[in-house]
């Protein structure tokens, strides 16, 4: 495994001018396409950069001063290692997310231009990180199309609310679920005002709750599981009863089979459902649902036969 951090520099913040003064006495810097504890693997592409490339690395490595007062949980890659002219290794840094620099101080930092150290690495035959940002690149934008669905379904009069909870601000995890609960807590307000009758109110949120059911992207998201919340805070019989008013459209159906087999209603109410709500729900399933609602019907949800 390689050392991870810079020798006798890992007190103090993150900062450009310590990052330069360390390749200001380089031999040479080894570069791998692996974490510290892969990066001496034969398997493992690696560049060696020296000369005049050291002070351009230099340049695409500089980072924002003074970090981020964090520190990534994963190992990180690429691995940078830096070998002084006599050949011993002075520092070892790695990347994270491609985005941020580890090992120049107390914490991670961001870097001031990731593209650009993504695009000098791939000059020099490692391609991995640019892979990755591309990969990443399709999953933010299928992401945002994800949640301008789920936007473009909330109830008249609560998308600039529903925005706030789709996009909380603050930069660090704290501000950031600060601003969530407030967020939270606006629409909950907004959606007790706008639709006053209980029935009424819950069928607008199976609606809502149903856009996440036909998801590929899989799983819910902070923002479905708002509106969830804000179900599963009704009375439960209510939500029987709004099932039973009227013929549901299937978006409330798909709503439904979302409540009813969420742990939060499993564990208060467990699995079974009355009639003809139980039978209703399993038609809708059988006749047009998702595998994950086939699959939780066939383990008993809904009121459903266990299959052999």
């Amino acid at each position: 495994m390689i050392y991870e951090g810079t020798m006798g520099m890992d007190e103090g913040a993150p900062t450009t001018a310590r990052l330069r003064d360390v390749l200001n006495r380089a031999g040479r810097v080894v570069i791998a396409e692996g974490s510290p504890d892969e990066a001496d693997s034969a398997d493992v592409a690696r560049i060696v950069v020296t000369g005049a490339e050291i002070a351009d690395l230099a340049q695409v490595l500089a980072i924002v001063d003074g970090g981020t007062g964090d520190r990534c949980l994963c190992n990180g890659w690429p691995t940078i290692m830096v070998h002084d002219v006599k050949g011993e290794l002075i520092a070892c840094w790695t990347l994270h997310h491609q985005s941020g620099l580890r090992g120049i101080g107390d914490c991670d930092a961001d870097l001031q231009d990731s593209p650009a150290l993504t695009e000098w690495l791939a000059e020099r035959g490692l391609t991995g990180s640019r892979e990755v940002q591309a990969g990443l690149a399709v999953q933010e934008a299928e992401e945002d199309r994800r949640r301008l669905r789920w936007l473009q379904a909330a109830p008249a009069g609560l998308r600039d609310a529903a925005t706030e909870v789709s996009n909380p601000p603050g930069r660090d995890l704290e501000a950031w679920s600060d601003g969530l609960r407030d967020a939270k807590a606006r629409l909950a307000t907004l959606v007790q005002d706008g639709h006053p009758d209980e029935i009424e109110r819950i069928r607008v949120l199976l609606a809502w709750a149903g856009i996440s059911a036909r998801e590929s992207t899989g799983g819910l998201k902070w923002y479905d599981m708002a509106v969830q919340q804000l179900l599963l805070a009704e009375d439960p019989d209510l939500i029987i009863a709004a099932l039973a008013t009227g013929l549901p459209s299937p978006v409330q159906l798909d709503g439904a089979t979302q409540l009813f087999s969420s742990f939060e209603w499993t564990g208060a109410h467990g699995k079974d459902l009355p009639e003809p709500l139980r039978s209703m729900l399993i038609g809708h399933i059988q006749a047009d649902g998702t595998d994950p609602m086939r699959f939780r019907m066939r383990h008993g949800y809904y009121g459903a036969e266990r299959s052999a």
